[in-house]
């Protein structure tokens, strides 16, 4: 049992990635909120670089997923910082988005280091990765209703991160019996089924009903 919601959770996630760059080339902007995915990067870069460096006989298969994960995130980073500035006011100048950009992704570095410290190995991992869940669920709302509909989001991420997380939840909140990941889980379920409703109701919704999209400025200016 523990295997084999261990392979969902690693194929699930993995659908995100790659699903996320292709809908962000397609759509020419990123298909994941920043902090979440800065967090993501960070939480994927610090345990793949613990698991290679441990000193240990072999590396698991789990810190080769780390790896995999950290690269797909790269390519996710790249859509943000080229399509990404297009998102935010005329305001936002090219350094300023740099410079944002820069404070955010330091943050979510300088955070999975707090949970490391504090709590060790075998709770920050847990810990961290579903509050960073949770939030990502919450944001991928948000994200909906700043871009008034699903452009740069697709009922496969939507769907796969449900997955994704579910299984986990049942792994460390049921079977290990850990309480607070079983409500952190409960709660992801419940943001990503309200997201999925979000996307399938678009899905459902004549051509031309609803808010227009508004138009963006160009990316490269």
């Amino acid at each position: 049992m523990d295997l084999m919601l261990t392979l969902v959770s690693g194929i699930a996630w993995t659908v995100v990635y790659v699903e996320a760059i292709r809908v962000g080339l397609r759509d020419r902007t990123y298909a994941m909120p920043v902090a979440a995915l800065a967090l993501n990067f960070a939480w994927e870069s610090i345990y793949a670089v613990r698991e290679f460096t441990s000193g240990s006989a072999g590396v698991s298969a789990q810190g080769v997923v780390h790896v995999v994960w950290a690269a797909a995130d790269v390519v996710i980073i790249a859509t943000y910082l080229r399509f990404g500035r297009a998102e935010h006011p005329r305001f936002v100048t090219r350094p300023l988005f740099a410079a944002w950009s820069g404070l955010v992704f330091g943050t979510a570095f300088a955070v999975q280091g707090l949970f490391l410290a504090h709590f060790g190995m075998h709770d920050a991992t847990r810990y961290s990765a579903f509050l960073q869940n949770l939030l990502m669920s919450g944001l991928f709302i948000g994200l909906y209703a700043a871009r008034q509909g699903p452009r740069g989001q697709s009922l496969t991420i939507a769907v796969a991160k449900w997955l994704g997380t579910l299984a986990p939840t049942l792994l460390f909140g049921v079977l290990e019996d850990s309480p607070f990941i079983l409500g952190l889980g409960i709660l992801c379920s419940v943001f990503d089924l309200v997201y999925i409703g979000l996307l399938l109701r678009d899905r459902h919704r004549p051509a031309g009903a609803g808010a227009p999209f508004r138009s963006l400025p160009d990316p490269s200016r």
